[in-house]
Parts: C-alpha cells; sequence; structure tokens
C-alpha cells in the first residue's frame, strides 16, 4: 500500500528510449529554471521596475504563440526527435548569448528581452516535441507514470536550478549562471540523440496552413481539452505572481538574490514532494475534479503568500501552491494525451505548450501592471482570489472537465 504513495519509477526500468528521453529532459529543465531567476532579476537590478520585469512576458509571450501552431505542425511532420536536439542546441546558442552580455562592462537590457523571445520561439518547437514522445516511449497502461515522473524531474529542477542561481548570482557572477545553462542545454542534446527515431504515428503530415488548420478544429470540437487549457490559463494569469519576486525579496523581506532564487524555487520544492508522492496517480479515474480541485488550492495558498510578513511562513505557502500545481499539471497532461490521436499530438501539444509557456508571461505582465497601479500585496492576493473564482466558474460552465472519467481506470 505504502508503494501507492511513491513515485512509480516503472517507465524507467521497463523503457530504454524513455531513460534517454528522462535525462535529456532533466538537464534541459535545469537549464530553463536557472534562466527563470538571472534574467528577472538582471532586469530589475539594471532598471528598478517591475513594469520592466513584467514586460518580459510580452516578449517571451508573443513568439511562443507566433511559433507554436508552426511548431506543433513540424512536430507532427518530421522526426520528433530532430525537433528535440535542434531546439535543445538553439537554447544553448541564446543562454550562451546572455553570458557574453552579462561578462560585458555595462551590461545592455535589449539583449535580455530579445534573446529570451528566441528562448519561447525555441520552445515552442521543443515543448510540444516532447509531450508527443512520450506515447511513443511508453504504453498507455504507464503513460501517467511518464508523466508523473516527467513532473517529478521538472520539479527537481525548479527547487534547484532557483536556488543555485541565487547562489551562483550572490557569490559569483550572472555570466556564470548563464554559462551552466548553455552547459545544461548542451549536454541535454546530446543525451536526445540516442533515443532512435520519434516518427509520428502513419508517417506524419506535411506542413501546411490546412495541418495547422486540422488541428484547431479538432480543439474547436473537443471542450474538455479546451477547459484543461482554460483553467490553466486562469491559474497562471492570475495566481503566478513570479514577475514580483526580485521586489518581493529585496524589497518586502529585506533579503539579496538568494531571497529571491528561494521564492523562485519554493513552488518547486513542494511540487518535488508532491511528485515524489504521485504514485497514486495511476489509480484515479475522477481525473477533472482533482484538476480543480488542485487549481482552487493553489489560488489559495498564493493568496495566503500574498499576506504573510515572515519569509518562512511566505515560503511554506509557495510550496503548497507548487505541491497543488504539480497536481494538477500530471493530470491536465494524461487527459490531452489520451484524448487525442497520435496524428494531431504534435499540434494539440504545441497549443498546450502555448498555454502552460503563454500563461505565466501574461501573469507576469499582470501581476506587474497591477503592483505598480497599487501595491506588491494588492497584487499579488487579488490575483489569487480570482484564480479561486475562475476554477469554480470552469467547473460550473465547463462540466466536461468536472464530469470526466478514465473508463479504463474505473473498469480496474
Amino acid at each position: 500500500m505504502a508503494n501507492r504513495f511513491v513515485v512509480d519509477i516503472t517507465p524507467l526500468r521497463e523503457s530504454s528510449r524513455f531513460r534517454r528521453l528522462y535525462f535529456g529532459h532533466s538537464l534541459s529543465y535545469l537549464g530553463r529554471e536557472l534562466t527563470v531567476v538571472a534574467v528577472p532579476y538582471q532586469v530589475y537590478v539594471l532598471t528598478g521596475s517591475t513594469l520592466a520585469v513584467g514586460a518580459l512576458g510580452i516578449v517571451q509571450l508573443v513568439p511562443l504563440l507566433l511559433v507554436s501552431l508552426i511548431g506543433g505542425a513540424v512536430v507532427d511532420a518530421v522526426d520528433r526527435r530532430k525537433v528535440l536536439v535542434w531546439s535543445q542546441l538553439g537554447l544553448a546558442v541564446t543562454a550562451a548569448g546572455l553570458a557574453v552580455n552579462a561578462a560585458l562592462p555595462s551590461p545592455a537590457v535589449w539583449p535580455l528581452y530579445v534573446l529570451t523571445g528566441l528562448n519561447a520561439a525555441l520552445s515552442a518547437f521543443g515543448g510540444p516535441a516532447r509531450m508527443a514522445a512520450l506515447p511513443t516511449v511508453l504504453p498507455r497502461r504507464l503513460l501517467a507514470s511518464g508523466f508523473a515522473l516527467n513532473q517529478t524531474i521538472s520539479e527537481v529542477a525548479s527547487a534547484v536550478g532557483p536556488a543555485l542561481a541565487g547562489f551562483l548570482i550572490a557569490r559569483f557572477s550572472l555570466t556564470l549562471s548563464y554559462s551552466l545553462e548553455s552547459l545544461a542545454f548542451l549536454l541535454g542534446a546530446v543525451a536526445m540523440v540516442g533515443i532512435g527515431p520519434l516518427r509520428p504515428e502513419g508517417g506524419g503530415q506535411a506542413v501546411s496552413l490546412s495541418s495547422i488548420l486540422e488541428g484547431l478544429r479538432y480543439l474547436k470540437g473537443e471542450r474538455l481539452i479546451q477547459a484543461c487549457f482554460l483553467i490553466d490559463i486562469n491559474a497562471m494569469v492570475f495566481g503566478m505572481p513570479r514577475a514580483l519576486f526580485p521586489a518581493i525579496g529585496t524589497g518586502l523581506f529585506g533579503g539579496d538574490a538568494s531571497t529571491v532564487g528561494l521564492l523562485y524555487a519554493a513552488p518547486g520544492v513542494g511540487a518535488l514532494v508532491a511528485a515524489v508522492t504521485s504514485g497514486w496517480v495511476a489509480g484515479v479515474g475522477r481525473r477533472g475534479r482533482v484538476v480543480v480541485a488542485a487549481v482552487v488550492a493553489w489560488g489559495l495558498s498564493i493568496a495566503s503568500f500574498g499576506i504573510v510578513g515572515a519569509l518562512p511562513l511566505a515560503l511554506l505557502l509557495l510550496a503548497i501552491a507548487g505541491g497543488a500545481d504539480v497536481v494538477s499539471a500530471v493530470f491536465r497532461n494524461t487527459i490531452l494525451q489520451l484524448t487525442v490521436p497520435d496524428r494531431l499530438r504534435g499540434r494539440l501539444s504545441a497549443v498546450h505548450g502555448a498555454v502552460v509557456g503563454g500563461g505565466p508571461h501574461l501573469g507576469d505582465v499582470e501581476s506587474g501592471t497591477v503592483a505598480a497601479l497599487t501595491s506588491l500585496r494588492f497584487s499579488v492576493v487579488s490575483g489569487g482570489i480570482a484564480c479561486v473564482l475562475g476554477a469554480f466558474a470552469i467547473a460550473r460552465f465547463m462540466p466536461e472537465l468536472w464530469n470526466y472519467r478514465d473508463e479504463a481506470v474505473a473498469a480496474d
């Protein structure tokens, strides 16, 4: 019985291809999380403006949205391994550019926006390829466990990466942090070379406007998937105040880069605990209801974080929020991949990637703007409350999510 509460490592034991994919993902996630702290911290240090930090969301959101549909069509047309490898190499180059800029006597602000925009565009290719690859290397019975393992390593990175970045910046330099990020992406690309071909089922469909529209038409008729996307947008736009962490860490809590790093890392710590105790996920049939409950828990934790004045309690609340988020992510990913046919997985995963990646960027803009117009605490608290109300509204008006049940689990 105890094993039900420990993450299921069966996919790692049974699939050598999944092991290679998993190792490559691990390095990619670590590189990404180093950026999460370094770029907004450097922008805030150079400008002293929460609006400038929030603007990072726009410069990442626009290319992410513009490229996502094309990226998804590419993922459904070619060997997905090639997409994974080349996107990782591109990310390594953008990180190297950030390191060069940080090493200058007077670093410029504009390269931070340009290079993070390129980073987002590359992610619009790599993210869908990663998601669409899992059903290829794992059987259906192991898919939920595979996503839980992926989420586990993602949260290890989100717990370790920001704290490591804060330490490196405070004790050494931004240049070292960016350089390690570049190395992580490069090694991740090398690891993914050995996965073997990941061709779409049926050989794939040529990239064209009609193939892009086919994915959108499918989405238009699937209210369950729409609800999964919408509830995540709701959580990230209103309940993700990460753009405020530099100001909160150095202002409200009177700390330095290390404090900022802890704020970014805390959700990852909670998510990691939730992920490594996720052995129970494969046995849940009412997955839609768990998604709704997890998003409500996220919003309540974020609203509470905006009220407290003690750093340890603030970190604990962020950790609780992170735990709720990982539960939501595992079940949303599983619902998506089990519902969408393989020939469309790249395109629908691209839309999902735009939602998952774009939501936090919109949240950066929302929280940074509200904080500039009101206050840091009001921005955080009001966003958390809006997240909770949004989750209830989606459950009420899009009952396909609330009523969703995996019949295969129910039959067991």
